[in-house]
């Protein structure tokens, strides 16, 4: 058998709009694409990092350049993805591992999982923090998108909630909403109980991550209901969140690929909580890859494919907001030709 052989790249992807949240802005995501060879074959990962969890790009290639891969059978999985691997660095290689096995066995990953592609779920669109008329002009964009996701807590809570009232006035659809830790457990309070006026349908991370007794004050004193994103990496992060929060939310580049998504969305089942399936922004490898087992999940936020531009990937595609899985083999991404 041989050897796997990995390589490992820089992308850059430029966005459509620039992408504000409460604790940062970007024009450009950027990711690692690794490649993996065996057996005339190609595996692609992706990783996502995020410096919130103190990882980057330059963090994981830094990884693979120290650590070579010394396997010669993607099969062989628990060998090869050890905790031991940053969460971003293993996101890429677990992807990359199953989007092999998936093209050896000449089928697509949801097949593997047993899982419906009719059942996936529709994703929300999401809104970065802007001005009131940048937000509407963005709104107008996808005005017949059936769910927003609108991006909150840069400072001020009226302004939130006035944001939210604005988006109201101009669209019928699902709003979701993510503080992304912005706000203190009373400003949350406070915010969450003007927002019910508007039927939102959760909040996301209202306040910052630790402290799941204040999210617990929140959640008894709110009509919203709540949802974790970062107080919820891993599967093993959910015991402590009962009886706190409603649902979480599960991305690959927080569990490290395919595997610990799966592992946590079967805990948060176990557990009682609903399910969202989110992403960072990224290509349509991480993309595709979340989206063959969003048939699992109650909520869908994979929307990376609409906040970038000049996307060299193909992967998923979109029916009024549903998600619609590619039939190829393994992820099923394909790359597009050059443009000279």
């Amino acid at each position: 058998m041989t050897p796997l052989r990995l390589s490992i790249e820089r992308l850059d992807l430029p966005l459509v709009h620039r992408f504000t949240i409460a604790r940062s802005s970007e024009d450009v995501a950027h990711t690692a694409v690794v490649r993996l060879a065996w057996n005339g074959l190609q595996g692609l990962g992706e990783a996502a990092p995020s410096e919130r969890y103190g990882e980057s790009v330059d963090s994981v290639l830094s990884y693979f350049a120290e650590h070579p891969l010394h396997a010669s059978d993607p099969y062989l999985l628990d060998g090869i993805l050890t905790q031991q691997i940053p969460s971003a660095a293993r996101c890429a290689l677990d992807l990359a591992l199953h989007d092999l096995i998936g093209k050896d066995c000449g089928l697509p990953l949801y097949r593997l999982f047993g899982l419906d592609p009719q059942a996936t779920p529709v994703t929300s669109f999401t809104l970065g923090i802007a001005d009131p008329q940048a937000t509407l002009d963005k709104l107008a964009e996808i005005a017949d998108h059936p769910i927003v996701k609108i991006k909150l807590g840069r400072g001020d809570v009226r302004a939130d909630v006035e944001i939210v009232e604005l988006v109201r006035s101009a669209y019928r659809g699902t709003v979701r909403v993510d503080a992304n830790e912005g706000w203190t457990p009373d400003e949350a309070v406070a915010a969450l109980n003007e927002l019910r006026r508007y039927d939102v349908e959760f909040c996301e991370q209202p306040i910052p991550a630790g402290h799941p007794e204040q999210l617990q004050f929140v959640r008894e004193r709110s009509a919203v209901p709540i949802v974790t994103d970062e107080d919820s990496l891993t599967a093993a992060d959910l015991p402590r969140l009962i009886g706190c929060v409603d649902g979480v939310n599960v991305k690959l580049a927080k569990t490290g690929g395919l595997r610990g998504a799966i592992a946590m969305i079967h805990a948060a089942r176990a557990l009682g909580f609903k399910v969202m399936l989110g992403c960072m922004v990224e290509s349509q490898i991480c993309a595709t890859a979340a989206a063959h087992i969003s048939p699992l999940v109650d909520w869908a936020d994979i929307d990376g494919p609409f906040l970038t531009k000049d996307d060299p990937f193909t992967g998923i595609r979109y029916a009024n907001g549903k998600i619609v899985l590619p039939d190829g083999p393994g992820l099923g991404v394909g790359e597009r030709a050059a443009v000279a």
